[in-house]
């Protein structure tokens, strides 16, 4: 395979690749969650209790010291510091899953030299490896915040089933943006730096500390403008409120997000025949 030759820019590429090297891309995706942990004690432990831990703070921090309430029971429950954390822990689920793709993505390529360079290796395949090894880390938290649903209130509403539904736009935006970021990572070395201060912004600038309808009015366009608002209010309305989500808005949102991943494949392909020459 020349490195520098074209690549197809069709969507249909992209699907046809995930499908012929769907066993590579669980063994590249299996190697990165193991991989994070080799080495320490816990091994893949921490994986559950990571979330367990940043929950455990977060709540103390906004529930104690700020003493920050939503004003709403769940389910005959008062509001205590174990509702607030399962209202809480909902939101930093959704944004966990976006900032370890903006956090992970720039370094794909660069970290992956002889794939690019030494080797026949369908590179196009690496952000799909990160989104779902962000995708199984979240699914760990899922189970943490199960596991204290139940032990709070109780078994949720039926609505939880349609939780994949709610998180698929998110998903289809946040590999979009790997393609773009494992691009701009190889030629522009600072956008890695960057990222976690945006996943920051991100993290505060979203409803995931409080309701949105505590702002004031003129701040809800700036809100509204993070891709991770929508998605975190539809998920407690479906896990927390036993709400039917927002169809029509979901529609919108997959769409849009199904424009940036066919723009960031696009410019992944057209930009990987000077992977070669820049590493």
């Amino acid at each position: 395979m020349n490195p520098h030759a074209s690549q197809p820019l069709s969507p249909v590429a992209l699907v046809r690749s995930c499908i012929q090297h769907r066993d590579l891309i669980l063994q590249i995706t299996r190697r990165e969650v193991v991989g994070r942990y080799r080495g320490s004690v816990i091994g893949m432990g921490w994986s559950f209790l990571n979330p367990l831990l940043m929950l455990a703070v977060f709540t103390f921090v906004f529930s104690v010291v700020f003493q920050a309430k939503w004003g709403v029971g769940m389910e005959g429950q008062s509001e205590g510091k174990g509702v607030f954390a399962i209202i809480l822990f909902v939101g930093l689920i959704v944004h966990s899953l976006l900032a370890e793709v903006l956090t992970r993505s720039p370094a794909l390529v660069v970290g992956n030299v002889n794939y690019v360079k030494k080797v026949i290796f369908p590179i196009e395949i690496l952000p799909v490896s990160t989104v779902l090894a962000s995708l199984f880390h979240m699914c760990i938290s899922l189970v943490v915040w199960l596991l204290a649903h139940l032990l709070v209130v109780g078994l949720p509403s039926w609505q939880i089933v349609l939780l994949p539904l709610v998180l698929l736009p998110l998903l289809v935006l946040s590999l979009g943006v790997s393609y773009f970021l494992a691009s701009l990572g190889v030629f522009l070395r600072d956008i890695g730096q960057t990222m976690g201060i945006l996943a920051t912004i991100l993290l505060f600038l979203s409803p995931v500390f409080f309701p949105i309808e505590r702002l004031p009015e003129q701040y809800h366009p700036l809100f509204m403008a993070n891709p991770l608002t929508f998605i975190i209010e539809q998920a407690r309305d479906i896990l927390i409120w036993s709400k039917m989500p927002n169809f029509l808005g979901l529609t919108i949102y997959v769409s849009y997000s199904t424009l940036i991943l066919m723009a960031g494949f696009a410019w992944f392909q057209k930009t990987r025949k000077g992977f070669a020459d820049v590493l």
